[in-house]
């Protein structure tokens, strides 16, 4: 990943969206068979073609230092739309960054350039991992799921965060290991004026979707549970 004499193939788009594509890299060294990886290029889009729809409620407690990017950011100008790009992928980098120093499962923070996000790809050959949400598993199976993604907010927790969005659609299941993704809208639980509700909604969703699987789960338990990692 960090070798100099590394050569970038764009392999195409993995997944579209209204704030980013995501582009299949092969990262690999000429003449060399054993230095090549598959990386995951998260590009978010920019001021012509981005269609950011976050709430601002994510990033309150923030601080900008440029202080013409806040005024353009506010009032959603052109260059105000380049700046929430780069402030998003900036965020992802350093959520990524932070969380994977600490062990929680989220991919491996490559590099950040401008608008691009390039980090480990999450699956087997070119193909992604599943999300969540495609997994049909035993009782057994679901109950292990649930322990991963509990653990995974946890670690969120202890560092003081929430994901603000989570879902079993930015959950990877890969041979049986959870991902999260998706994280630039880390929400720091304390700073955010509406960090707990956030917090509150993402074991909302958590438990909700395995509920529905046949696995019930209280997410008032996991909020208690979170609360005491976050202030214990």
């Amino acid at each position: 990943m960090t070798s100099a004499g590394a050569i970038d193939t764009e392999l195409g788009v993995v997944k579209g969206g209204k704030e980013a594509d995501v582009f299949l890299i092969e990262r690999a060294v000429p003449d060399d068979p054993t230095q090549s990886t598959i990386l995951a290029a998260k590009r978010y889009r920019g001021a012509e073609t981005s269609d950011f729809h976050r709430s601002s409620q994510y990033v309150e407690g923030r601080k900008m230092r440029n202080t013409r990017d806040s005024r353009a950011l506010a009032k959603k100008t052109s260059y105000g739309r380049s700046v929430a790009s780069a402030q998003w992928a900036y965020a992802e980098f350093v959520a990524l960054s932070a969380l994977y120093e600490r062990g929680v499962a989220v991919p491996y923070p490559v590099q950040l350039h401008g608008t691009e996000v390039l980090m480990e790809f999450i699956g087997t050959g070119m193909s992604a991992a599943p999300r969540l949400a495609q997994i049909r598993g035993t009782d057994d199976e679901l109950a292990d799921l649930f322990e991963q993604v509990v653990e995974i907010m946890r670690g969120f927790a202890r560092a003081g965060y929430a994901h603000g969005d989570l879902s079993p659609y930015n959950l990877l299941v890969h041979e049986g290991r959870v991902v999260v993704i998706d994280l630039p809208q880390l929400v720091d639980v304390v700073g955010n004026p509406a960090g707990m509700t956030l917090l509150e909604r993402d074991c909302l969703n958590v438990c909700t979707w395995f509920t529905r699987r046949g696995l019930e789960r209280d997410p008032g338990e996991l909020l208690g549970d979170l609360v005491v990692e976050l202030f214990g």
